[in-house]
């Protein structure tokens, strides 16, 4: 398979006013798009009429609604009553950030009391009824307001910013309409890093495990990093990271850098980081990203270390791509690769999770038209959308802390990192979204590349897969379907706890941290997730030990003296220089 730009057809006199319409309609999504933050309308629409139809259509439904909200009411009048005797009374539900002993006071307990209860009955009437197409999208749109209209938000009605604006003389204040305006300023002018997120420099202070750039193209730059040991396994290892964001998540700080955990253990550790595109990258498709991307890597992996295997490793929607170019070469009979170990990835995307409300074909739609215009999908959206699954922690929490208490944030590495956004070419991200996350053409068995089948039951190779408890990018749940799609005789899957990017980042200690761990040693039993869960024993601290006794186990047993740096790499343009290289600044 070799990767190509497709040509669009030239336009024909009877296609031309097709076309011309399909611009117009274009258009106007994307003006749409600008007032709407991105988000499709009729979605939203279609969900509340759908909604509105269900609750009018079921007698008893609407009973337990009205009787629901009587109660509610009642509860509401009568805390009201006995909080306006003066007697300090807990408002309740203190995980809403109503825990401070200030909100025990009339009439702030009143007011989260009230709120409390307004929010309890909207969770319950918006819950999504069984055979409801879009009843998560209104529960999650009754959501966001939910989280918008709480008085934790608002300094008039949070007794714990009125104190500390009466202390602060209102200084705070005007700290925070300092940070208002700085933030303005930086959209504007389109940095979208914070001032805190800029102290952790690339190179000097996150991706500082030493290295060379040992290989480039129009696409990636691909890293060997130096060995720390005398002797090394004898088989490579190269990671594919998410292209979404930058690749240094995987070579953070010294003390969470997985890439300078593997090297100290004795492997030689290859990365791939992805170019930052830009308008002129708006064709790439996923085509180029499997050729240009991984295989043109691996290539380049076996030149260096020739007449060994090398261990695949993936991460989030790089795992996906690892998976798709694994299929590719176990069809072709390719045993370039001793095993793939997969981290938060999916191959089936029937169950993406809290990410379906954003999988429709008007979504799609909306963002297409936003990516026509620019050929890339800005971080700042996908940032965005992230950020409205968890609206209340992730937009409001520090938007008051900020613009209202006055205090920046203290950023660690990893906060750092996640502002680092990347962009999205035009063509891939597209083809992604329709026909991996709404059309699920992977686990059906209907996904080609190139004119080629991806068969996901090539795939016997030895397979570690790990999911994390909490994440709302890539279920758990999503991640262990992957087992029944493959033929791995040799197969285990890890559950970490944490989220799609903590529980990843682990650290080789971690005192948080736990993991449960099953094995297959055959191609076709499999669990329930719930029979899984009470199978697999737990194991506490972090999971990073437990993965690499396992690839030390698929090594030879043998080790190799350490591999030193090739002097010069391969490049079009013949500049390469030390990790990280150029592409990770982009």
């Amino acid at each position: 398979m070799t990767a190509h730009t497709k040509k669009k057809p030239e336009a024909t006199a009877a296609g031309s006013d097709g076309d011309s319409k399909a611009d117009v309609a274009r258009s106007l999504r994307a003006q749409l798009a600008a007032l709407t933050g991105g988000l499709a309308p009729d979605d939203y629409a279609k969900a509340w009429l759908e909604w509105y139809l269900n609750v009018a259509s079921h007698p008893p439904r609407q009973a337990a609604l009205a009787q629901s909200a009587y109660e509610k009411m009642l509860d509401s009048w009568h805390f009201a009553a006995r909080a306006a005797s003066g007697e300090p009374l807990a408002p309740g539900h203190e995980d809403k950030g109503f825990g401070d002993p200030a909100w025990n006071v009339w009439p702030f307990n009143v007011y989260a009391r009230a709120y409390n209860n307004w929010a309890s009955w909207w969770h319950q009437a918006l819950a999504p009824h069984p055979g409801a197409a879009h009843g998560s999208r209104a529960h999650f749109a009754g959501r966001l307001l939910l989280d918008a209209a709480s008085p934790a938000n608002f300094l008039h009605t949070n007794p714990e910013l009125l104190k500390h604006t009466v202390a602060e003389s209102g200084q705070n204040l005007i700290r925070g309409m300092k940070h208002w305006l700085e933030d303005v300023e930086r959209t504007v002018s389109g940095r979208s890093r914070t001032p805190a997120s800029e102290e952790f420099e690339i190179g000097k202070d996150v991706a500082v495990t030493p290295g060379k750039v040992v290989f480039r193209n129009r696409l990636i730059e691909l890293l060997q990093y130096a060995p720390q040991t005398g002797s090394v396994y004898a088989e490579p290892i190269l990671i594919t990271p998410a292209w979404i964001m930058k690749y240094y998540i995987l070579d953070l700080s010294p003390r969470n850098s997985l890439v300078r955990y593997l090297v100290e253990k004795g492997h030689t550790v290859f990365m791939i980081s992805w170019k930052n595109p830009d308008a002129a990258d708006r064709e790439l498709a996923l085509e180029d990203y499997v050729q240009l991307g991984f295989l043109d890597a691996l290539a380049e992996v076996r030149r260096l270390v020739p007449q060994q295997q090398v261990h695949a490793v993936g991460y989030c929607i790089g795992g996906t791509l690892l998976t798709i170019a694994a299929a590719l070469l176990a069809a072709q009979h390719d045993h370039s690769l001793a095993s793939v170990s997969l981290f938060a990835a999916q191959a089936d995307f029937s169950e993406p999770g809290e990410l379906a409300v954003f999988i429709t074909p008007s979504q799609i739609a909306m963002l297409e038209a936003m990516m026509s215009k620019t050929g890339v999908l800005e971080s700042e959206r996908m940032g965005a959308a992230f950020a409205l699954l968890r609206s209340r922690d992730l937009m409001w929490g520090p938007a008051v802390h900020q613009y209202v208490r006055g205090e920046r944030p203290q950023v660690n590495d990893l906060m750092a990192w996640n502002a680092d956004g990347t962009r999205m070419p035009h063509r891939m991200h597209n083809e992604y979204l329709e026909r991996l996350y709404l059309k699920n053409e992977l686990a059906t068995g209907e996904f080609t590349l190139g004119g080629h089948e991806v068969d996901l039951t090539k795939l016997h190779l030895p397979m570690f897969v790990v999911g994390t408890e909490t994440d709302h990018v890539a279920p758990w749940h999503s991640v262990y379907k992957l087992r029944a799609l493959t033929r791995s005789s040799d197969y285990t899957f890890l559950l970490t706890s944490g989220g799609h990017n903590a529980g990843i980042v682990s650290g080789p200690v971690h005192p948080k941290r736990r993991h449960r761990l099953l094995a297959w040693s055959d191609t076709s039993t499999t669990l329930s997730p719930e029979q899984w869960l009470k199978r697999a024993p737990l194991h506490e601290g972090s999971w990073w030990p437990a993965w690499e006794r396992w690839l030390t186990v698929h090594s030879a047993t043998e080790q190799v003296p350490a591999r030193a740096l090739p002097a010069q790499g391969t490049s079009a343009d013949g500049t390469l220089g030390d990790a990280p290289g150029s592409y990770v600044r982009g």
